[in-house]
């Protein structure tokens, strides 16, 4: 009976190993967590501009966040998005159009996990430098000329708008004139202000980056965004042949394909 005992006790002991020794293999091969997709859109734009780059995402299995960008100040914006961050657990991409790459480029790194920046027709500067200064860098930017009248606010800054009548091949020329229409009535204002705000040290300096845009971009002229993404040390430029400001709605599955890269990098 003694040894009846002894053997069914060893059985247990050797069972309750082979358990954990099982569930700790099911936990090492578990894989990790795909990190979460935030799409900041940039001047006069909004979080619909992503719609199918969002959507190319979601099919994909990662979770996504598009940031409703305040596009008040840079320091004002990036302050919304660090909050913003505070609410999302594990890693993050950050992808920023436009004036959007400012505001990525000036989070507060030290507080979030943020695993890579993708620059989508955006900007990436450098210390001290501005949305409005580098638009100026290099030649080929219309965008000043297609502006209408400014909106003076209460605190002295002005919200600036496109005309509609030169949205479509101002910002979206490649895009089809109904959704550009649509784009153009719906654009969110940006304050002078925060086209002039200096930037702070970027972020790129520290997390790698991507790079993606259009080289009939009008907005931001093709050779700066070059210069960008060569100072960044992008590591992956991608330049789509005869694609507007607007890269992302006109061609969505390729931008989503490089924002894919960039967070499933090592």
């Amino acid at each position: 009976m003694n040894t009846l005992i002894k053997r069914l006790a060893l059985f247990s002991v050797l069972f309750l190993a082979f358990s954990a020794l099982c569930a700790e293999s099911k936990e090492v091969a578990r894989p990790a967590a795909r990190p979460t997709i935030v799409l900041v859109h940039g001047a006069f734009a909004d979080s619909s501009s992503w719609n199918d780059v969002a959507g190319n995402l979601v099919a994909r299995g990662f979770p996504v966040v598009a940031a409703a960008n305040p596009l008040r100040s840079v320091k004002y914006d990036a302050a919304y998005l660090d909050a913003l961050l505070e609410t999302i657990t594990g890693p993050v991409v950050l992808v920023g159009h436009s004036y959007g790459g400012m505001v990525i480029s000036n989070v507060d790194s030290g507080r979030h996990e943020i695993k890579a920046l993708v620059y989508v027709a955006a900007f990436a500067p450098e210390t001290g430098e501005t949305a409005a200064g580098l638009s100026a860098r290099f030649p080929g930017s219309t965008l000043a000329a297609a502006l209408g009248p400014p909106v003076a606010l209460p605190d002295g800054s002005n919200d600036l708008y496109i005309q509609q009548a030169r949205f479509h091949q101002q910002f979206a020329a490649d895009v089809p004139a109904g959704p550009a229409a649509a784009a153009a009535i719906a654009q969110r204002p940006v304050t002078d202000k925060a086209l002039n705000e200096a930037s702070g040290p970027p972020a790129w300096g520290s997390i790698p980056s991507w790079s993606v845009f259009g080289s009939l971009d009008r907005n931001i002229p093709p050779e700066s965004l070059r210069f960008m993404a060569r100072r960044a040390r992008s590591r992956r430029v991608v330049e789509i042949d005869g694609a507007s400001h607007l890269v992302m709605v006109s061609h969505p599955d390729e931008v989503a394909r490089l924002i894919v890269e960039a967070a499933e990098s090592r």
